[in-house]
């Protein structure tokens, strides 16, 4: 036995590997009953491989093939005829907060309209929270995911909205993750109610000074009650200019302009997209770029669905069919906040997507992973080819099929992030 606690032989069906301990050496994955390696030369959407093995090195994926080729490992995991998918990438979520809102729901289950206006609520109960209680929120929401197959998300700051709350909900959001989002512009803050365009300068200059050192990325809530395009144009063009990359809310509530603004301003990805135009559809399907996506192709500017929202707030879900037809890249979030939409599960809004937006079980699974990929302009995860980072789910179930056909059902056995066993089977 050796020091760790591991086997110095290799890992034999029945072993099991400490969750959390990375191990050197290789790790074999094999006894895979359906592979998901959303890999376009494999001919399919999700690049399926049957009778396949995996073979991980270095927290990478080193090699992918058929089982009876499977080189030699030091250690191995037996999927004893489950599904292995790429890890689910969640590229839209709010997850460093203080208290939750659950008399606003159910005031919006008992008929009260959804409008945005609980985010203040949240903000003030934020700012009086301590550093241990905010990081304690992040990593409990974290391991949840995790637990569900969620191996890369993005955070975003935006319940903070004054300079210093702004820069440690980021600070703290960086101990999660390497994809942080600065939200300063979520909404126009109570004491600023009568001065938008003193907040909107705030938010341009110390707010801005402070946040980017520790974001990726800076978001704009484009919408009524919030902000209006020209003050949100002016937000995203000081975030590209200090060298964030741009994402954006936007038509959640309805029609508007936050859409063709973040095609205009080159954004990653537009988010919640629940009230769209032709126009609007058209401008996203206009951008195309190479990427390693089904056809080759995908839209510059994803639009990334965040259909937990629409269940939580009981408004209409976007037609993700209407998007997908028209050649846009299509993502899936979960937007985990304490307001209106407070899962961690990518599974439920898989099975949310096929059932409500139209979408297939195949197109729900790959936006729920290389389309967050591509919505967070990543191209180590999402996927399981060589040189990609080896994040992988083994599902008690034989197909990806099951995560949409047996809607709320844990089926996620196994999780490795890294490389690395986050979970017992």
């Amino acid at each position: 036995m050796s020091a760790n606690g591991f086997p110095e032989r290799p890992v034999r069906p029945g072993d099991r590997l400490r969750p959390g301990v990375r191990n050197s050496g290789s790790l074999l994955v094999d006894n895979i009953g359906e592979l998901v390696t959303n890999d376009p030369r494999a001919g399919d959407p999700l690049g399926l491989r049957r009778d396949a093995a995996v073979l991980v090195e270095d927290g990478q994926v080193a090699w992918v093939g058929p089982a009876r080729d499977a080189p030699a490992a030091d250690r191995r995991i037996d999927a004893e005829g489950g599904a292995v998918l790429p890890g689910f990438v969640d590229s839209h979520a709010h997850l460093v907060f203080a208290g939750d809102r659950a008399a606003e729901f159910a005031a919006r289950m008992a008929g009260e309209p959804y409008t945005g206006g609980g985010i203040r609520t949240t903000v003030g109960a934020t700012r009086a929270a301590s550093d241990d209680e905010l990081r304690a929120t992040v990593r409990r929401l974290r391991g949840e995911a995790m637990r569900q197959g969620t191996t890369t998300v993005e955070i975003k700051s935006g319940y903070g909205l004054t300079v210093a709350d702004e820069a440690r909900s980021l600070r703290i959001a960086a101990e999660f993750t390497k994809d942080t989002t600065f939200l300063g512009a979520h909404v126009v803050p109570a004491e600023y109610a009568d001065r938008p365009d003193d907040y909107v300068g705030m938010v341009c200059g110390p707010m801005l000074a402070a946040a980017a050192p520790h974001a990726r990325w800076i978001d704009v809530f484009c919408e009524r009650g919030a902000f209006d395009v020209d003050h949100a144009r002016a937000i995203l063009a000081c975030g590209q200019a200090v060298g964030l990359g741009v994402r954006v809310h936007a038509n959640q509530l309805g029609p508007g302009p936050g859409v063709q603004l973040g095609v205009e301003l080159g954004a990653a990805s537009v988010d919640h997209c629940t009230h769209l135009t032709d126009a609007d559809i058209d401008a996203l399907a206009s951008s195309r770029v190479d990427c390693m996506c089904p056809d080759g192709l995908h839209t510059a500017t994803v639009a990334t669905l965040l259909p937990g929202a629409e269940f939580s707030t009981r408004s209409p879900y976007p037609d993700a069919r209407r998007l997908l037809d028209a050649g846009v890249t299509v993502a899936l979030a979960t937007d985990c906040n304490p307001g209106s939409s407070y899962t961690s599960s990518m599974p439920f809004c898989i099975a949310l997507a096929v059932r409500e937006m139209r979408m297939t079980p195949a197109e729900a699974v790959w936006a729920a992973t290389a389309g967050g990929a591509a919505a967070l302009r990543r191209n180590d995860v999402g996927r399981l080819a060589r040189g990609a980072r080896a994040d992988l789910m083994i599902l008690d179930a034989p197909s990806h099929l099951h995560l949409a056909y047996r809607p709320g059902v844990p089926l996620i056995r196994q999780v490795l992030h890294n490389g690395v066993p986050q979970c017992r089977p």
